[in-house]
């Protein structure tokens, strides 16, 4: 299995290509739509085929590049039942997308929005926004659920293996990926916190909504078609 990380600079969004070599088939997460050309360059050098989209949720602070992805490679786009009607595979949680020899695992993680989705591979998760380096995506639009998300994070991400690489789906500060045994441990917003604490915490945030949130939200509901 091949991980590459992409990241977006105007969203600090990290996209992920996950391929099978030997069977020269891969995968990307999260595509943004303005590195559209890069990642096809990535995936064209690496001698693979694009048979699948994956999307841990409806985004609000980027476009996706799905739906064009589709169009130009024939590949299936892939998201939570609860999302994006446009998607060709709506997943439930323990669903499996097959990359050539690759098992992705849907995890249902809603809470930052109501359709979040982490994917699991052997030895690391992609967290979306539901799990951050040290932090964790806010709660407060998209049917966005404070305690839906603690239990998400706590109850299904932290059940997985201490030593399972984290890969989410922004950072702000420059880094790259973590464990869950260390956000376990370190993460300020859930470390030592009960669901109550997380709540009022997530409560009192007051963070601006997203610069692109009313033309991102129905642009991604649409696997990325802009009005």
């Amino acid at each position: 299995m091949m991980i590459r990380q992409l990241f977006d600079k105007e969203s600090s969004t990290y996209t992920y290509l996950v391929a099978d070599r030997a069977a020269g088939v891969a995968a990307l997460i999260d595509p943004v739509l303005e590195q559209i050309d890069r990642d096809l360059a990535v995936i064209r050098e690496l001698g693979l085929t694009l048979t699948h989209v994956l999307e841990t949720h409806v985004h609000a602070d980027h476009v996706t590049a799905a739906g064009r992805l589709r169009e130009r490679t024939g590949a299936l786009t892939c998201a939570s039942a609860a999302g994006a009607p446009c998607v060709d595979v709506r997943l439930g949680h323990g669903d499996v997308v097959r990359i050539g020899e690759i098992a992705i695992t849907a995890l249902s993680t809603p809470g930052h929005t109501d359709d979040g989705m982490s994917f699991l591979v052997p030895g690391a998760v992609f967290t979306g926004d539901t799990l951050l380096i040290r932090g964790c995506g806010r709660a407060d639009f998209q049917n966005g659920d404070a305690s839906q998300l603690y239990d998400s994070i706590t109850r299904t991400l932290f059940a997985l293996p201490d030593d399972t690489v984290v890969y989410p789906g922004h950072d702000y500060k420059g880094l790259t990926s973590s464990t869950i045994g260390e956000e376990r441990a370190s993460n300020p917003r859930v470390a030592g916190r009960d669901k109550a604490s997380f709540v009022t915490l997530m409560a009192g945030l007051g963070l601006p909504p997203p610069r692109r949130l009313a033309e991102a939200v129905p642009a991604n509901r649409a696997c990325g078609a802009l009005a």
